[in-house]
């Protein structure tokens, strides 16, 4: 019998790649009016960057991305952008976009955070390796291979899967807020030392957690482990505000929050 797995980590699907642009204006934030133009000039920019070219299970017309704009509230900066696209190349073009409209002459970027949007198969990933350890194999197999590619083609094709990677925007949900975090690896406290199963058990209690939020926030969870410094980002979208308070109050009382996971600056505003 092989030896259990400690560091294994899970599979990992991924969609769009995700930007989030932070600026400030230099001048002082203009009126509404004024503010509406120069997104409706930036957004003329884009346009051309929302055609599809990448590899994206969503490959349609229309369906290879999209950006909106943020007015931050409460925050040091003042404005977030947020690009959705299908591919990196295509989020450096939005990039060039900004850089070439009129919003790039009033504003200052403050921060970017570059992601893919992520589903992590913990409990798939969990599930085929004790499967492999009780067969006498191992994870990486054949055999092991073989399952996994069943199992992610299944869940590829499921509507809720397709959500997480290619989030539609919320038109219901003007209220925005973004943050980034990673898992801790003090001593004692290493998410990335803990054995599989008990990651897959944290991460099912953190998820019915986010559960209870359903039709009130819609989540987006991105991967930037080797594309950022922090290791995810958590975009959420309500119609009321107050809720994301509940939310990530309730979300740090669960254990796998409590004893692993650090947080960044929260940046919170409505849609314009």
């Amino acid at each position: 019998m092989t030896p259990p797995i400690i560091a294994h980590p899970p599979e990992t699907l991924e969609g769009w790649y995700v930007l989030h642009q932070v600026f400030r204006f230099t001048k002082g934030r203009p009126d509404a009016a004024r503010l509406a133009r120069t997104v409706a000039d930036a957004n003329a920019f884009l346009a051309p960057t929302r055609a599809a070219k990448g590899k994206s299970a969503r490959k349609k017309s229309g369906d290879a991305g999209w950006s909106c704009f943020v007015r931050l509230i409460g925050s040091m900066s003042d404005l977030m952008v947020i690009h959705f696209r299908d591919s990196l190349d295509a989020i450096g073009e939005a990039e060039d976009a900004i850089a070439k409209s009129e919003l790039i002459k009033v504003v200052e970027q403050t921060y970017s955070f570059l992601s893919v949007t992520e589903a992590g198969l913990y409990h798939i990933t969990a599930e085929l390796a004790r499967a492999a350890e009780a067969r006498g194999g191992k994870v990486g197999d054949a055999e092991y291979a073989r399952t996994l590619a069943g199992r992610i083609a299944a869940e590829r094709e499921s509507d809720h899967l397709k959500r997480r990677l290619y989030p539609e925007l919320p038109h219901a949900m003007p209220y925005v807020c973004f943050y980034p975090m990673s898992k801790r690896r003090d001593e004692g406290q290493n998410w990335y030392t803990l054995s599989l199963d008990e990651r897959s058990r944290l991460m099912q209690s953190h998820g019915v957690t986010g559960r209870r939020y359903a039709g009130k926030i819609q989540q987006v969870i991105s991967g930037a482990i080797g594309l950022d410094t922090w290791e995810w980002g958590v975009t959420l979208f309500a119609q009321d505000p107050i809720d994301f308070k509940k939310l990530v109050t309730d979300m740090r009382f669960d254990e796998v929050s409590a004893k692993y996971a650090d947080f960044g600056d929260f940046y919170v505003g409505r849609i314009i």
